[in-house]
């Protein structure tokens, strides 16, 4: 099978992914076998390949479970999310049966054919491409484990999302829409009308106005994009209110957040803090396909590239403006 593998290199040189020929995968006896149709670029792809040499040391050395490896990638074909039919089944399989159509996350997505946990994959909707499912998987975990479990959104709550356009600020403010919250988006002069398109009330353009300095109280800030100081959040949050943050530009950021932001919470209502990273569970991957079958929630796509191009997608995705999701479409015949 065509499959693609990595080797750690710099966030400047993607030429270290590359197409090659691989086994095809069997199975386990715990295992789906899926051929991919789709499958999704994410930030966490982009990271793993070109993490640098310390800071894969310090992953072995605190979080082993967690590491990939030092000097070389223990697990070398990339890719998380996907969609696609199953194969074949192992023999303790008992919810999924060859000809399903299914979308979930695993490791090593990035291949025409990839083995999968069974709590780790749902049926795909019939009204959902396979391109459109491949990219909800970690875009909508990150949203609803953040929103709904670290935010505690409710009805009626005024939420900004910062880096709303973006593939978890896509999901974002159509969930916290679907929730019956008033959503005010944070993106860039290009990206207003279409974050206004997916159901944002407000879109604050931020290469004119700072949301932080502004006037208005938010009873939830869900931040994808973390380059705020947790005093900035601060100002802005209603007495109750809460910063859930998703992501961060630099470790700086990541370490203001866990010391100065968990400081700022002890006093007052408010909370500041990350949210750490997202689970893949069975129960919320469910929820997930009830959203998209239900059309509360759409996957927006900004490109979409062949399993030859990936690098090309990679690169796409560092420049840091993909609007939505990139997609990695597999050639298979889909009949």
């Amino acid at each position: 099978m065509k499959a693609i593998q990595f080797k750690y290199g710099s966030e400047k040189a993607p030429d270290t992914i590359q197409l090659v020929d691989a086994p095809k995968p069997v199975p386990n006896d715990d295992q789906v076998l899926v051929k991919v149709y789709a499958a999704s670029v994410n930030p966490a792809d982009f990271h793993t390949f070109h993490m640098p040499f310390m800071v894969r040391l310090v992953m072995a050395a605190l979080f082993p479970s967690l590491s990939n490896g030092v000097r070389k990638p223990k697990q070398n074909i990339l890719g998380s999310d996907f969609a696609g039919r199953v194969e074949a089944v192992g023999r303790n399989i008992t919810e999924f049966k060859p000809g399903d159509e299914v979308f979930g996350s695993t490791w090593a997505a990035f291949a025409e054919y990839a083995p999968v946990r069974e709590r780790n994959i749902v049926l795909k909707p019939a009204n959902v491409t396979f391109e459109a499912a491949a990219g909800a998987p970690i875009v909508g975990l990150t949203a609803v484990q953040g929103m709904r479990d670290t935010g505690q959104i409710r009805a009626g709550q005024k939420v900004l999302i910062n880096g709303a356009a973006g593939g978890i600020g896509t999901f974002a403010v159509q969930y916290a829409k679907s929730y019956g919250a008033e959503v005010t988006g944070v993106c860039s002069t290009r990206n207003m009308e279409m974050v206004r398109s997916i159901g944002a009330d407000h879109v604050i353009d931020y290469t004119r106005e700072d949301f932080t300095k502004r006037d208005d109280k938010y009873d939830l800030i869900y931040d994808t994009v973390g380059n705020r100081s947790a005093f900035d959040y601060r100002r802005v949050l209603s007495s109750q209110g809460k910063c859930v943050i998703a992501g961060f530009t630099n470790f700086f950021r990541l370490f203001e957040y866990m010391i100065v932001g968990k400081m700022l919470s002890k006093e007052g209502g408010q909370w500041i803090g990350s949210m750490g990273i997202a689970k893949v569970t069975k129960q919320d991957l469910e929820y997930i396909q009830e959203l998209l079958a239900a059309r509360k929630v759409t996957t927006v796509i900004d490109q979409c590239y062949p399993l030859s191009e990936t690098a090309e997608a990679m690169r796409y995705l560092g420049t840091r403006h993909a609007r939505g999701k990139v997609i990695i479409s597999i050639a298979h015949e889909r009949s």
